[in-house]
């Protein structure tokens, strides 16, 4: 009776099911998360765009920044997405070596594109185009920043995740939640930067 008793009680708390398919609550909270930051994002693009539409004059970007180079860097970052979604590939397919392997492309394309928008911050500055300069190089600082800072952040997550990966957690065992909810956000980081690329080096 006893056992029987725990039994019940333990189905009790459990959450009812969802007919329309469950989801975890790790990635109900992601998704949360990845919205509000979505919202701030918009409103940083926003703003340029209400500074910009104001102004009666405002620099031509091919005249001030690399496009070049950053079409280069948004490549790369494209490519890390592609890597994300294979490690998440191997992950379910409990291949353990090709998740290291994935996971440590797609870490090395996000440090390889934190170097190159350093190299494009050290030439704007050695041409006296820094923050506070103009509207422009102000709201062009605070949004690339604010989008390296998720960079950073995702980078670093990732390298979590590749460490947990190796010590045996999330490929042997089964349990590939972290990895794909990981995915989720560096797939966001990537998406915001075609956004920001778009409406700020090529508009």
């Amino acid at each position: 009776m006893t056992a029987h008793a725990a039994t019940h009680d333990e189905h009790a708390h459990q959450d009812p099911p969802d007919e329309f398919g469950v989801a975890s609550t790790g990635k109900i909270g992601m998704w949360i998360f990845l919205c509000s930051d979505a919202l701030s994002f918009s409103g940083l693009l926003l703003g340029y765009a209400i500074l910009r539409s104001g102004a009666e004059t405002w620099p031509d970007p091919s005249d001030t920044l690399g496009i070049n180079f950053t079409a280069l860097l948004t490549f790369l970052l494209i490519c890390s997405s592609v890597t994300m979604v294979l490690a998440f590939a191997a992950a379910t397919e409990k291949n353990k070596a090709k998740t290291q392997l994935y996971l440590g492309l797609t870490i090395l394309g996000g440090v390889l594109f934190l170097l190159g928008q350093r190299y494009e911050y050290m030439e704007l500055y050695h041409r006296e185009m820094t923050f506070g300069s103009s509207n422009f190089m102000s709201t062009f600082y605070v949004i690339t920043s604010f989008h390296g800072c998720h960079v950073f952040t995702g980078v670093t997550y990732l390298t979590v995740i590749l460490i947990l990966v190796t010590k045996g957690h999330f490929v042997e065992d089964g349990n590939h939640s972290p990895i794909e909810l990981v995915g989720l956000f560096w797939h966001f980081v990537d998406l915001i930067w075609i956004l920001v690329f778009t409406f700020v080096y090529l508009l």
